[in-house]
């Protein structure tokens, strides 16, 4: 499908109650060329979308339905919790011509013919494919920090990038849990998954396949005192200078619309609300420091699953992503 089809995208979600998905919701409602058929929800069917995406009041009628049709819509959006989408195609059937992105973690692997929908390096992969598998919001934060680097040949297996990252308390999803409680994220910080975090894995092939063989990653995430975004702080040794360094930067995502490479520090709320990954870097001694600030809940899932869907359907990467970020 492309632009010059002048035919309206059918879209559904499956799993429209949570974060995710109010997010593809704001933004699809605003996107010139998608029409939303269903978005489906068990647990809220018939109850208006507003009843739990209070945000979009005023902006849709629309209802969660208990049912959906596969055969009706052209892309399926699915943002069910991490292990429910290899559950929904055990009892569904894959229409031939529907298009699925997936944002689970189900199919990052690649498995079952799904391509890995990171655009700045799988852009062409994900042009033709059927089925995306959406990155995880650390992993396209410290990806896009590290390829670069892996690109040039500056990673290797003995290579140790050392990365911390904070995150905000949407990344832990809708279900309130002990560490997303007011009352304990506030003026708060802590470590969890230490060394161990499941993103670690995609981040893995992915800088494989880009550079060879992968560094060691010893990654701290860390959850901030915040609702929305990623910084992620990245530092290996490094034989380049800072100004080989900024030009092997913005060489690598000079065709990448969403990815900019700062002329100084960055700051989290440069992103927030956007599409967009912001990347800083910098030489202290025989050390690159690269730092990444991402919208958790838009370029770390949803607003990336619409940059994947343009990217599919032949539009503009930047169709109904033009969004400005929450700078104060």
């Amino acid at each position: 499908m492309t632009t010059e089809q002048n035919t309206r995208v059918r879209v559904g979600i499956i799993g429209g109650a949570g974060y995710t998905a109010g997010e593809l919701l704001r933004l699809l409602l605003n996107h010139p060329d998608v029409e939303i058929a269903f978005i489906h929800s068990t647990s809220n069917a018939e109850q208006p979308v507003t009843a739990v995406h209070a945000g979009l009041l005023g902006e849709t009628d629309l209802h969660f339905s208990a049912d959906y049709d596969l055969n009706g819509i052209d892309v399926l959006f699915m943002c069910s919790a991490h292990g429910h989408s290899r559950e929904f195609w055990e009892q569904n059937e894959l229409p031939a011509r529907l298009r699925v992105i997936d944002l689970a973690q189900d199919y990052r692997d690649e498995s079952d013919g799904y391509v890995y929908g990171l655009p700045e390096v799988n852009r062409d992969r994900i042009a033709m494919a059927r089925l995306v598998a959406n990155p995880g919001c650390f992993a396209t934060a410290i990806q896009l920090a590290l390829l670069p680097a892996a690109k040039a040949g500056l990673l290797h297996g003995d290579t140790e990038v050392s990365v911390t990252a904070l995150t905000g308390s949407t990344g832990a999803g809708v279900k309130p849990g002990a560490t997303t409680h007011f009352s304990w994220r506030q003026n708060n910080l802590s470590v969890y998954k230490p060394f161990a975090h499941q993103h670690l894995a995609e981040i893995g092939r992915t800088l494989s396949r880009v550079g060879g063989e992968a560094p060691v990653i010893n990654f701290v995430p860390m959850r901030g005192d915040f609702a929305r975004g990623i910084f992620a702080v990245c530092h290996f040794d490094c034989p380049l200078d800072a100004e080989e360094v900024r030009q092997l930067y913005e060489n690598f995502y000079a065709d990448a619309p969403f990815t900019v490479v700062a002329p100084g520090d960055i700051d989290l709320k440069q992103v927030v609300n956007t599409n967009k990954a912001v990347i800083s870097v910098s030489k202290h001694g025989h050390k690159l420091l690269v730092c990444c600030a991402i919208d958790n809940l838009l370029k770390g899932a949803s607003g990336q699953a619409i940059e994947n869907m343009n990217i599919m359907l032949g539009l503009d990467r930047r169709t109904g992503l033009h969004l400005k970020p929450l700078a104060f």
